[in-house]
């Protein structure tokens, strides 16, 4: 495997049908994204570079308990949401995203009349545990090993606090 892979390369695609946003939500959100990371040999780190058409946004406005991310804008411009803040950002620009609570939240959106184009850089830790401030949601994401010679199993959990049933609810 070449440890090396040139941006030109990297073809970009809608999320897979079972992470894309429902048809209701295709005016606010449309990101394509080419994956970089297991293409070149990165274990620890998850890179991809993420296109958004004028107006739209990447993903809801979320936080991360568990990983840090990191995002270099290649191309365009918008703003970025995080806590109560937003910041306009432009091609150069490199954007912390450390773990935390609702004053770490983020979301990016091309404000721009042409695409925006960044790299996303993201330890990969697991379990993960999202946050959706604006929904009052939140997600566990996780991923076991499958049985010898299968691909690992993932596990995601979406749902708000106070809709959980009990641990001893059916035993």
């Amino acid at each position: 495997m070449k440890p090396i892979l040139n941006l030109a390369e990297v073809e970009l695609s809608p999320l897979p049908a079972a992470l894309a946003p429902p048809e209701s939500m295709a005016d606010r959100y449309a990101p394509r994204m080419g994956a970089i990371g297991a293409r070149i040999g990165a274990q620890k780190l998850g890179y991809n570079v993420t296109a958004l058409a004028p107006g739209k946004r990447g993903f809801p406005f979320h936080n991360h308990r568990v990983n840090e991310e990191m995002f270099f804008v290649l191309e365009g411009t918008g703003e970025i949401r995080i806590g109560e803040a937003v910041y306009p950002i432009r091609a150069g620009d490199v954007i912390a995203c450390p773990p935390g609570g609702a004053e770490a939240a983020h979301q990016i959106a091309n404000t721009g009349d042409v695409e925006l184009r960044y790299l996303a850089v993201s330890t990969k830790m697991l379990p993960e545990i999202a946050e959706y401030p604006d929904s009052g949601k939140f997600g566990v994401l996780a991923e076991f090993p499958g049985a010898p010679g299968e691909k690992p199993k993932g596990f995601r959990f979406v749902s708000r606090e106070g809709e959980s049933v009990g641990y001893w609810d059916g035993n």
